[in-house]
Parts: structure tokens; sequence; C-alpha cells
């Protein structure tokens, strides 16, 4: 198909990156399109009552943290927010445990009562010293040595990844905490909260202020790309996918997710286990690192959302080998997946007139106030390009 208008960025993808990028392009009075293949805006953050009413995160939970202080300002203009501290547990041997690892958890090791002192005593005894761990089973081992990486890593992250964790970056569990007191949550951040609406509505309030902003669903990239003329490009999709896999595909994770909801009068049956009427399970998350299971965790938001509704929805996830057929949700962190983006990387460098952000293009794994960020600094870096057209 022909061109047949024009915009001065074309934006690839509705998600945190593209849509964060047109609202800044379109307050400095640039003309965006943003289009996505899939038949709704935000990504992997889209969310939405399911059919029992009760709020889900279709791909999986979107735990949303920030140490910025711009960036949760920023987003703030666009919803009011639900604080929360996510709170997860592990489900193995039978029980579930206080997790990441702290204080409660070495008691339920103990089967005692225990302080903080005893707890950081028994770390020095048990770790395994490594002054530069270089990948992940050494980032562990040697925090709480081998014992408790057994029980919480090493199981969890071979169905996740489906490689060892000698084999992945150190960062992929050095992300979670280990604390000697009794602070359970899962993240660290100073900001933790979800959009008081949810993430689909956030995003609809952010084009809403953008009146510069035409959103296209259902399309594919090509189809856009032949059919708007455009100054610039903003691509937030797999940087492979748009050099047509030349080198080869980058390799990624999937996910299958299975839902199943439960009214009021089901959930009494599990009462006794959630700890709390209401709910299916005790904690927001709940890891399964056990090769019983296929599954990696189960979620429940409505531990999250603050939702009052009877019912409740659970969420459980399958990691999966991923094909051009499946949503690439993970960037594999090892050495020789990082060696084949930087192909790419070259070549998305010196790309005309082209912009790469996002998880996907830059082949990392960022968290949401990250990407955010990304999009932020590449629309001030356009800005200052271009100029304002106001």
């Amino acid at each position: 198909m022909e061109a047949d208008r024009s915009t001065d960025f074309l934006i690839i993808g509705a998600g945190f990156s593209g849509l964060v990028a047109a609202e800044r392009l379109s307050s400095a009075g640039w003309k965006c399109v943003v289009v996505d293949r899939r038949n709704h805006l935000g990504g992997n953050a889209y969310d939405g009552l399911d059919a029992a009413g009760v709020l889900i995160h279709h791909y999986g939970p979107h735990y949303f943290r920030s140490n910025s202080r711009r960036i949760v300002d920023y987003l703030s203009s666009f919803t009011a927010w639900h604080q929360v501290s996510y709170t997860i547990k592990s489900h193995t041997r039978g029980r579930y445990w206080s997790f990441p690892i702290n204080l409660n958890t070495f008691e339920e090791y103990l089967g005692r009562p225990s302080n903080t002192a005893e707890f950081t005593t028994w770390l020095e005894q048990t770790r395994i010293p490594i002054t530069e761990p270089g990948n992940s089973e050494e980032v562990i081992i040697s925090q709480v040595g081998r014992e408790l990486y057994e029980l919480f890593f090493e199981g969890y992250t071979l169905k996740q990844w489906q490689r060892h964790p000698r084999e992945l970056d150190a960062s992929v569990c050095g992300r979670i905490p280990i604390r000697t007191d009794r602070d359970d949550r899962y993240l660290s951040e100073s900001f933790q909260a979800l959009p008081k609406q949810g993430y689909t509505a956030m995003f609809e309030t952010m084009l809403n202020a953008s009146p510069g902003v035409e959103l296209h669903l259902g399309m594919e990239f090509s189809e856009a790309r032949a059919r708007w003329k455009h100054k610039h490009l903003i691509f937030t999709g797999a940087v492979d996918e748009f050099y047509g896999r030349r080198f080869g595909p980058l390799p990624y994770r999937s996910l299958r997710f299975e839902a199943e909801s439960f009214s009021a009068e089901e959930l009494l049956t599990r009462e006794a286990i959630a700890g709390q009427p209401g709910f299916w399970q005790p904690a927001l998350q709940v890891n399964y690192p056990g090769p019983e299971v296929p599954f990696t965790r189960i979620v429940e938001m409505k531990h999250a959302t603050g939702q009052q509704i009877g019912a409740s929805t659970i969420m459980r996830e399958y990691p999966k080998n991923w094909t051009p057929d499946d949503e690439p949700f993970y960037p594999i962190p090892a050495p020789e997946a990082r060696a084949a983006y930087e192909r790419y990387a070259t070549l998305a460098a010196a790309e005309p007139a082209t912009s790469f952000i996002g998880r996907l293009a830059t082949y990392r794994y960022y968290n949401m106030d990250q990407v955010t960020g990304m999009a932020l600094a590449e629309a001030d870096k356009l800005i200052t390009l271009y100029g304002s057209n106001l």
C-alpha cells in the first residue's frame, strides 16, 4: 500500500514506551501516529475486568515501583494511585515460605524463633565467599549458601528460563533482595503503587490529554510504515523483527497464562489456606520452584488492587519456549544472547531518523519506570532536535 497520509512521528507500539513518547511529543505540538498489532493499547501492561468482574493483568503481574520522583510525578498527571506493598510467598516442600528471604524465612527454616544477629552469623558461616559473582548461581550462594539457593532459586530459574542459573547473568537472581530483618516486601523502591483505576485507564487518560496523537490498533508495522509518511520513526518492538531477523532470531522466553475465577462461596473453602476471607491464596504472588508443577507462579491481583468484590481470580503462569508466533516476553539475560543482539544494535545505531526504545527494541529487561524514563529522555532529545511545533 502506498502512503496516503503523513505524520510527524510514526510510533510503533502502544505500550509504556510508545504512549509516553507520543504524549510528550504531542505536548510540543507534533503530530503522532501510534500503531500496535494488538487490538488493545497498553502493551503487556494491559489490564481490565474479567468475566467475574475482577480487575486482572492480562499478561502477568505488573508491579509498578520507582525511586524516581520525576517519573512518578509525570505519571501522576494521568492517574491516582493505590499504594501497595507487594508481598509474595514461595511454596515448596509442601508449605508456604516467606519470600524474599528474610528473618521470617530463617525462622521457618529453623522451626523456631530467631533474631537478626543469629541469622547474620548463620549466613556468614553458610555462604560461599565469591568476590565478584559472575552469574545468577554465584550471586545467590555468595549471599545465602547452597541450601537456600536450591530451595528457592535453582528450580524456579530452571523452569522460568530453561537454563541453569550459572548460565544467566548475575542480575537475574540478583534483583531479588536478601534481608536479615522482618521486611518481607518483594521490592525495595520508595514508591510502590498501582494506578487506581488500572493501567488501561491511565493510558486512556494519557491519550485523551494528547489531541495530536492518533491511535490505530490491529495494524502491523509493515502496513503502518507504508501508509504514513513521517519525519521520524520510533520503534518499540523486537529489534530483530525490525530487520527481518537477517542475523537470525534473538532468543526470548514466552509465557502462557491460565486464569481461574472463584465465587465468594467457592472462596470460603480456601479461607483457612488464604488466611483471610475472599481470597484463594495467602499472598499476591506464590512462587512454585519445585518440579512437581509446570507453572512458576500463581498471581491473585485482588491482593494488590484493593478491589472490593466477593469473587477472585488467580492466574497461573507457564513459561514456554518462544517461537515467531508467540509474544516475546523476556530477552534472555545471557552473554551469548547479548552478543547476538549487538549485531542488531550496530544496525540500529546507524538507522536514519529512527529511535529504538523499550525492552524489546533494546533487548534488555527493564522495569516500567525505567521504560518510562527512557521514553521521556528520548522525547526530550527529539524535541531538542526538531524543536517545538507549538
